[in-house]
């Protein structure tokens, strides 16, 4: 008996609509809470930030997450190097925010209350 050598080519069509829906929904709540900005969530504060702040960088890293569960075929490697490459990755953008955030702050009550030494 021969054996059939060829490979069938699987369509992953579903799949790339899939991501791209994902990804477009969280991008259009991004631009729409964007334009929007509800009082809600611009007056309430959680650790001395907006509410909207957090949303902003809750969807963010959770579409860097899935860019690389998707695009960088994560979800067919090791339980391991998964959670290597995405915990790190995860812990080192939180940590960028969160010093970007503190230090703008910082600037920001400098500027505000006109304690500015150009001693040098």
């Amino acid at each position: 008996m021969a054996h059939d050598t060829a490979h069938h080519h699987e369509s992953n069509t579903k799949r790339i609509w899939t991501v791209f829906v994902i990804l477009s929904v969280i991008t259009l709540v991004e631009v729409i809470l964007g334009i929007i900005k509800p009082d809600f969530l611009t007056e309430t504060s959680f650790l001395s930030m907006s509410l909207l702040n957090w949303i902003f960088i809750i969807l963010t890293i959770y579409k860097a997450y899935y860019i690389a569960w998707a695009f960088m075929h994560l979800e067919g490697e090791t339980k391991g190097l998964r959670r290597a490459i995405v915990w790190t990755s995860i812990f080192l953008i939180s940590y960028l925010i969160f010093i970007l955030l503190t230090e703008g702050g910082y600037i920001y009550e400098v500027y505000k209350t006109n304690h500015v030494a150009w001693d040098f």
